[in-house]
């Protein structure tokens, strides 16, 4: 019988040999050749951004509300010079525009950004640049002329910094009447917080009553961000929740052939736009509300959501309607305290049910060890402690195979000009040494789930990016500058494969010894994280294993 672990063994390297091929054309410049991706686009320059992001039209109105004629934005405004506002709280330094009181760009001061101008440059999520679109923008809708994100407002607020000892900045946008209303828009930044609760107050200053209806969207590039690796894949792109569909993930490909699938009703949730280690959203109060993806332009995209319409306001009335936002760092401890769900832009994906208990134990051997690199050390060991008896049943088996892999050499040799007879000799060694050879297969299959879990979680934790282990490694996030740890997981493998039972198929034999040195070569370019994590699992299996070969006489 041929050995189905090997058989296993061999469909898992072919379809990693195929990933990685795909990967390798994509990192030189190629397209891909398996899993093809829509080529990007140069961002739109700052001067197609005052004329695409921030000038596209308003979205259209939901179907509820009645006697909107025509899309907003199309009675001009009053003429002010355009403007840009600096704001900055201790965690971020903000940039707003006066179409809309839009925010433009956020620094986020306690990240260092990796590709920056600088070594030392604090990390840009939010940006309206040459190289990049990245807007958060609100507006009204349901009759003509109502102010939108392209409406001029006005600063009014005095103080732009928090200052010590102060809880919160608050900034005030105003707009000149437009559509017979007034648009007043609050912006308030908590203290140690990336989000904002946004405050809008709308006054009837016209003749006839007015039922407006809040939008709220995120206009993004469709590039991935800067260093983003070739051999490993994170989502780049918008996202919608809602309490029917939960999470649900679109990418810019799909909006562009118009396939996007998402809730597009929805009476609560959360409207975003997601990538590597930080996302921003939208999140407006419980209540009816269309979410919506478009294309604005040539590799510029928008996801949003329209709340229901306010009541009618009567001329001299006013009326309030609240959002709020986050634009930040994928924790998910921030992330859950703000809305229900939003901690779910940290995807796991298939494997969120392990990876969220994976993470919390993780996050509590942090705070007992004050080091992430000894946390993910002392987590595989502590999995290995779990999976101990399940370990020690494969490696036994692995052990007997290997006792009888002589005989079963020699047979095969005697018997390879009869098939049929080698394959019933080969039952027979089994069943008399009373070896099973799927006996190494089964518990390993079992842990699959768990570890690529803990993958996803080392890849998906920006608690990673920028913290120290030891030495040279500065960052867990980044590739180990001295190649230290993937040499060390490239030898830890080999040996592993040296303690394996050598295949009977000689070319078995030879691409079980070639296996560890292609998958090496991709650990050179893994976050040191993910590959200290490998090692430290290997040196606990190759000890386990031997301790076992050595009780049964195959050391």
């Amino acid at each position: 019988m041929n050995d189905i672990r090997r058989t296993i063994l061999w469909v898992i390297f072919g379809f990693s040999m195929v990933l990685l091929w795909d990967q390798w054309q994509v990192y030189n410049g190629n397209k891909a050749t398996f899993f093809p991706q829509p080529t990007a686009k140069t961002a739109p320059a700052a001067g197609a951004a005052a004329t695409g992001a921030a000038g596209a039209a308003a979205p259209a109105p939901s179907a509820s509300a009645a006697g909107s004629a025509s899309v907003p934005g199309a009675v001009a405004a009053p003429a002010m010079a355009r403007q840009r506002y600096e704001a900055r709280t201790d965690v971020m330094a903000l940039t707003f525009d006066s179409d809309g009181g839009s925010l433009v760009r956020t620094v986020l001061l306690k990240y260092q950004d990796d590709h920056g101008p600088t070594p030392t440059a604090p990390f840009v999520l939010l940006d309206d640049s040459k190289d990049r679109v990245y807007l958060a923008q609100t507006g009204l809708v349901g009759a003509p002329g109502l102010p939108t994100h392209k409406t001029p407002m006005r600063l009014v607020s005095s103080q732009r910094e928090l200052k010590d000892g102060e809880d919160a900045l608050v900034l005030r946008f105003e707009s000149a009447e437009t559509g017979g209303v007034t648009l007043a828009k609050t912006w308030t930044f908590p203290r140690g917080r990336y989000e904002a609760t946004v405050v809008h107050e709308i006054v009837n200053v016209g003749s006839v009553p007015v039922a407006p209806q809040l939008y709220v969207q995120l206009v993004r590039d469709g590039n991935k961000p800067p260093g983003e690796s070739s051999f490993y894949s994170t989502f780049t792109g918008p996202a919608v929740y809602s309490p029917e569909k939960k999470y649900q993930k679109v990418e810019f490909s799909d909006i562009e052939k118009g396939k996007a699938d998402f809730e597009k009703s929805a009476p609560s949730g959360y409207v975003a736009m997601v990538q590597h280690y930080f996302a921003s959203a939208w999140v407006l109060p419980d209540g009816p509300r269309e979410n919506f993806m478009r294309k604005l332009e040539a590799n510029l995209y928008a996801v949003g959501a329209i709340a229901a319409p306010l009541p009618a306001l009567a001329p001299g009335q006013t009326a309030k309607a609240e959002a709020r936002f986050y634009a930040g760092p994928q924790e998910e401890k921030r992330l859950e305290a703000m809305a229900p769900g939003l901690e779910l832009v940290k995807d796991y994906g298939w494997f969120t049910v392990f990876s969220k208990p994976l993470f919390w134990l993780l996050d509590y051997l942090y705070k007992l060890l004050g080091n992430w690199g000894w946390a993910i050390v002392a987590l595989v060991v502590l999995l290995k402690v779990a999976f101990y008896w399940l370990n020690a049943k494969a490696y036994a088996s692995m052990a007997k195979m290997k006792a009888i892999n002589p005989k079963v050499m020699e047979m095969r040799e005697r018997l390879k000009d009869d098939p049929q007879k080698m394959q019933q000799e080969m039952m027979r060694i089994y069943r008399e040494e009373k070896v099973n050879p799927m006996g190494g297969c089964f518990p390993i299959l079992v842990q699959i789930p768990v570890f690529i879990a803990l993958y996803w979680v080392l890849l998906s934790s920006v608690e990673m990016r920028g913290a120290p282990w030891i030495g040279w490694i500065k960052d867990l996030s980044a590739p180990d500058p001295w190649f230290i740890l993937p040499a060390l997981m490239t030898a830890s493998s080999l040996l592993q494969t040296w303690l394996n039972p050598t295949p009977p198929d000689p070319m078995q034999a030879k691409m079980m010894w070639i296996m560890p040195l292609v998958f090496g070569i991709m650990f050179f370019f893994f976050p040191a994280g993910l590959v200290l994590y490998w090692l430290t699992n290997n040196i606990l299996s190759i000890a386990q294993q031997w301790i076992i070969n050595k009780r049964l006489g195959v050391a």
